[in-house]
């Protein structure tokens, strides 16, 4: 799943893509906005830790798995 996260002030945005499912995303950043920070870890190990007072947005991608080759 792909994750967009907008950073104030910041104009290109960080691109995290995790196998965590949306549910699990939604917490991750309802906890950050209470105070504290955005901790992510995406599918090859590597470890995004944005401030939640940096966050301007977070855009949770489809958990569907896209079709690859030809056909129906």
């Amino acid at each position: 799943m792909e994750i967009r996260i907008g950073v104030q002030n910041v104009t290109r945005e960080i691109v995290v893509e995790t196998d965590k499912s949306s549910d699990d995303i939604s917490a991750l950043v309802t906890k950050a906005l209470s105070g504290g920070v955005l901790d992510l870890m995406d599918v090859q190990g590597r470890r995004v830790v944005v401030p939640s007072s940096a966050l301007a947005y977070v855009q949770i991608g489809e958990e569907v798995k896209r079709r690859v080759g030809f056909g129906d």
